[in-house]
């Protein structure tokens, strides 16, 4: 089974106004709202490509209620932890002309020490051998920075497989008890590495650094210039431990969630028994697929596995054969 945590959801309203301008009055030609939250984003696209998974998320007030009840006819599991605060409310604005897109994020509902003690505690009743453990996402404001690193320690002690997709204080202290696979994006890593990443020598040389800290693998995504996975071992179907893969030809709607559609994907294909080498391909198709679609929406299944199956990978210069389902 795969889990995921959300310690700072929220109602994603996606604004679309065609040349927004600071400082003025501007009008929306449309609105729309879609439960969000990283790990919430990762459970419905694995819900959309077939996959179950189990939500976990700290809700409180209207809010939270809100995002329970369009998460109510949702095939996996929603699992709350209740706070007294209210969930926040993110607005995105999204310029079709100027195809832009611009985030305001609300400061997310606090919770404190016995909110965090329950979700460690059902947690560890419920991770098996095997299981997938998926810690995304910020925290909000007062959150012990250690959370990420003492629920990788716990799913680890569980024998889950833990992803961590995180920046900052909260994937540098989590990267302490090597998780099995993190997703940082090439900012991500230029922060935590302490220098720029401009060429391909450079990226490969920061996702070893994060091999050399006990890292199972490392998913980088890189916008426009595509996707880098990084492993100990040779990834299968290939004689390197370095992929890259090409970004798709896609036409952009809005970034949010792409990264999230990665780690879904990945996540999924580790947990249907896909090898390395596909389950990379198939995050990259979806994460292209994600850009395609209007706020958080999870993309369409039939089209991320089109992507997938127009993926090509690279290693020592050399072509690998496009996926096959």
């Amino acid at each position: 089974m795969i889990y995921t945590v959300t310690l700072n959801p929220a109602i994603d309203k996606t604004v679309e106004i065609p040349s927004f301008t600071v400082d003025a009055v501007n009008r929306a030609v449309h609105v729309r709202k879609d439960p969000g939250g990283k790990g919430i984003n990762v459970s419905k696209v694995i819900e959309s490509l077939g996959g179950d998974s189990v939500a976990y998320a700290v809700l409180g007030g209207g809010t939270g209620a809100e995002l329970e009840k369009m998460l109510s006819g949702s095939r996996f599991r929603l699992e709350s932890i209740r706070t007294g605060q209210a969930t926040r409310t993110n607005t995105k604005v999204v310029d079709p002309v100027l195809h832009t897109n611009t985030d305001i994020n609300e400061p997310g509902a606090p919770f404190g020490s016995e909110a965090a003690a329950e979700l460690k505690r059902r947690l560890e009743a419920q991770l098996e051998a095997g299981d997938i453990l998926v810690l995304s996402g910020s925290v909000p404001a007062g959150t012990d920075k250690n959370i990420y690193k003492d629920l990788t320690l716990m799913g680890k002690a569980r024998g889950a497989k833990v992803f961590l997709d995180a920046d900052g204080e909260l994937f540098a202290r989590g990267i302490e008890e090597a998780p099995f696979l993190v997703k940082p994006n090439r900012v991500e890593l230029e922060q935590y590495s302490g220098r720029k990443l401009k060429t391909r020598e450079e990226l490969c040389e920061a996702g070893k650094e994060l091999l050399e800290k006990g890292v199972g693998a490392a998913l980088i995504s890189l916008g426009s210039d595509g996707a880098l996975l990084c492993r100990r071992e040779k990834i299968d179907g290939s004689r390197d431990s370095f992929l890259w893969a090409e970004s798709l030809p896609v036409s952009v709607a809005s970034t949010v969630g792409a990264g999230d559609s990665m780690i879904a994907a990945f996540a999924y294909s580790l947990d249907k028994g896909m090898d390395y080498a596909d389950a990379f391909r198939l995050a990259v198709a979806a994460g292209s697929a994600a850009v395609t679609c209007s706020g958080s929406q999870a993309p369409d299944a039939e089209l991320v596995w089109k992507l997938y199956d127009q993926t090509e990978l690279r290693g020592s210069g050399e072509k690998t054969q496009k996926g096959r389902r």
